[in-house]
């Protein structure tokens, strides 16, 4: 990560974290007055240079969704809480991730982590995204804004989100990667924001 992108996601995880706190205790405290879970869900990620590390997300789905359910989230899943499909349409359930950021475990923009599971079966080409740093957003992300959608059209939506969606979503990061600075990453953060306000 270059010294200048770095200095950039110290400053706006900062900013955003003092901005967003008070929201971020009240969903806190929306989420555990709901079914009195946890608050917080953390799941391992695959980091730059293959390094796991532990990202952690407010929990928007039923305790322990993992273990009755895909790691991935096809169509209306019924895992997903009432709070929960809210956080996930307005991606608040994000928020926590910028304290991955300032621990420079990830970026703001940046390719999203996969789980160790689907970065074993990366090709040798596939593999060069973990030489850049893991991000909250990046293009492939806004491209791909109704993934759950699409998956949700398949028999076996896994095998497709292996085969063709991930590789795909490589294809688009490593592209950008190569003339990435930190006026496109600005667009790309405000490309995302300007999804949240559309339905579609």
């Amino acid at each position: 990560m270059s010294r200048i992108k770095r200095q950039f996601d110290l400053i706006f995880s900062l900013v955003g974290i003092s901005l967003f706190l008070p929201v971020g205790a009240l969903i806190a405290l929306i989420i555990k007055i709901e079914d009195g879970g946890p608050i917080f869900y953390v799941q391992e990620r695959v980091g730059q240079g293959g390094r796991h590390f532990k990202m952690i997300k407010f929990r928007t789905m039923i305790r322990d969704a993992d273990k009755i359910g895909s790691a991935i989230t096809i169509g209306n899943d019924s895992r997903i809480t009432r709070v929960g499909r809210w956080l996930r349409r307005f991606k608040l359930d994000e928020f926590p991730q910028l304290f991955n950021v300032l621990k420079g475990e990830m970026s703001l923009v940046g390719p999203r982590p996969e789980v160790p599971k689907y970065v074993t079966l990366y090709n040798d080409t596939e593999r060069e995204v973990l030489n850049l740093v893991p991000g909250i957003t990046d293009p492939a992300s806004i491209i791909y804004r109704n993934e759950n959608e699409i998956l949700g059209k398949f028999g076996d939506p896994e095998k497709y989100y292996v085969e063709k969606i991930v590789p795909d979503k490589i294809r688009i990061n490593l592209e950008y990667a190569k003339k990435a600075n930190v006026l496109s990453d600005i667009f790309v953060i405000l490309q995302t924001i300007g999804l949240l306000f559309k339905k579609n």
